[in-house]
């Protein structure tokens, strides 16, 4: 079931009585898990995060909202985060089986149902946004709940993308949008005498003033402390250590040492476990390497089909291409065992009972082969990032990133090869099947075939683009990994005829 989260921001972070009413709201309908409710009183706001069905997700956003207007008045508001309403931002991130495109759906219809149904005005952001001058959730939110309540009478510019030119009198307005996952993170400064210091680490930081361009900050004093607040919008492109380190490193500059950093809400496991593994520089790392996620695997019987799905289908660049011309090709070799599974024991094959059993053990070892490579080529891909990842700032440190990058895009190759390999031995079993085997089940013994010669040419494409992009000294290796592919493209394709030649003489009319 495809599934989104929504991370709605209210203007309350004192009353846990409106807190608990909003969290309440969410949690009983029906369809809809509170997973976080992270309050501040400083910022005097509340983050909450769930997930939700696709039909959940907009009447829980929906009945929180309209206990927000009820129970929070903007106009008796203060509190350190800038703010346009009661329920001042809704968005919607994509998860298993969703996708962006869903969460814009989702964004406007919310958008219309909240103007219509509760009197709100509403503006969509990110990728949600009618327009680009709205993407920036800033501009959005810029002079907050009193200066937009002011311009908004008289600036056409300023009009909501669902509303007039009046904000809801205690409410305000809400910006609603769609995007990808975005990590709340603060850095603190020590005392608030480093106010300035952390503004000014802020500007240096933030993508809009020229630093690292998937973050949005602010410096800000709370709790008597200087922090540096900040929105990380995209963890893969800037990572959450590296935004650490710009910060320790413009705070140096003058004489201040971060004292504690915090995450307001959840965040991907893989934004920490990648943050661990850079702090004790460890090379190649990636989750295949924790033993609770081998534990987690073997205790769930191993990944849904939907599971896989959903993470091929997420931003992550893993599992990509050469997981899933591996997962095709293990498609095939279950296919190859169900057929054999259907001629072994019929009287009328008896002929070839014994190469059928032989068969059904081959398909069985070489799918379990292919399904070990759908892990080892995500894992040959993160090698590979990791190695471009590497210091290059003096010659000895270029000279080994230049080896690992090789080193690891060799790697890189060598495991879709296996994958071709593997998918031609799939597509030889298909073919004799497709001869041999029960001619009731000829055209899965194609299917199969089809499949194994589908995983072939996408794993070679996989050796071929990191082949291409070998160093001048990996040439030779590169050129004999990419010959040894192009045997394997033509040998499946042989197969896979012999397979599609048989279904057709089975088609033929008597």
């Amino acid at each position: 079931m495809p599934l989104v989260e929504c991370v709605p921001n209210f203007s309350e972070g004192r009353d846990p009585v409106v807190i608990a009413a909003i969290r309440e709201a969410i949690a009983t309908t029906a369809g809809a898990h509170v997973l976080d409710v992270s309050s501040d009183p400083s910022h005097h706001r509340t983050v909450i995060t769930f997930v939700a069905s696709l039909v959940a997700a907009v009447p829980a956003a929906l009945a929180a909202m309209r206990v927000a207007r009820d129970r929070i008045d903007l106009t008796a508001h203060q509190g350190e985060h800038p703010r346009i309403g009661a329920t001042d931002v809704v968005p919607f991130i994509p998860l298993d089986g969703a996708t962006m495109d869903d969460c814009i759906a989702l964004a406007r219809e919310l958008g219309e149902r909240a103007h219509r149904e509760l009197g709100i005005p509403v503006y969509l952001y990110e990728r949600a946004a009618a327009t680009p001058a709205r993407e920036n959730l800033a501009d959005v939110r810029r002079g907050e709940f009193e200066g937009l309540r002011e311009e908004v009478r008289s600036n056409p510019a300023r009009h909501p993308d669902f509303g007039g030119a009046e904000l809801h009198p205690t409410a305000g307005a809400t910006a609603i949008g769609a995007r990808p996952f975005l990590v709340a993170y603060n850095v603190y400064l020590g005392d608030k005498a480093n106010l300035p210091v952390a503004k000014d680490v802020a500007k240096a930081i933030r993508g809009s003033s020229g630093g690292l361009r998937y973050v949005k900050g602010l410096g800000m004093e709370v709790d008597g402390q200087a922090q540096v607040s900040m929105n990380l919008v995209d963890t893969e492109k800037t990572p959450l250590h590296r935004v650490f380190e710009y910060v320790k490193t413009e705070a140096a500059a003058y004489g201040v040492v971060p004292t504690w950093s915090e995450i307001v809400g959840l965040v991907p496991e893989r934004v920490m476990l990648e943050a661990g593994a850079r702090h004790i520089q460890l090379r190649g790392f990636s989750k295949a390497m924790l033993l609770e996620t081998k534990v987690r695997d073997v205790m769930s019987g191993g990944e849904s089909i939907d599971g896989f799905m959903s993470r091929v289908a997420s931003p992550d660049p893993t599992p990509g291409g050469g997981s899933v011309a591996a997962h095709a090709g293990a498609l095939g070799a279950a296919l190859a065992q169900m057929v054999s599974g259907l001629t072994v024991g019929r009287k009328k094959y008896a002929g070839v009972e014994i190469e059928m059993k032989q068969i059904a053990l081959q398909a069985s070892a070489l799918r379990c082969t292919l399904n070990t490579l759908v892990e080892r080529d995500a894992q040959s891909y993160e090698g590979v990032r990791a190695a471009y990842q590497l210091p290059k700032d003096s010659e000895p440190e270029q000279q080994a990133r230049a080896t690992a990058i090789r080193e690891a895009l060799i790697g890189a190759a060598e495991v879709p090869l296996e994958t071709a390999r593997t998918a031609v031995e799939v597509a030889a079993l298909a073919a004799a099947l497709a001869e041999r085997g029960n001619s009731n089940a000829v055209s899965d013994a194609c299917v199969a075939a089809l499949l194994a010669e589908a995983a072939c040419k996408g794993a070679v494409l996989n050796v071929r683009i990191n082949v291409v992009s070998l160093d001048e000294e990996g040439t030779a290796r590169g050129a004999a990994l990419a010959s040894e592919a192009r045997k394997m493209l033509d040998a499946a394709a042989m197969h896979a005829r012999i397979a599609e030649a048989a279904a057709e003489r089975a088609m033929m009319p008597a």
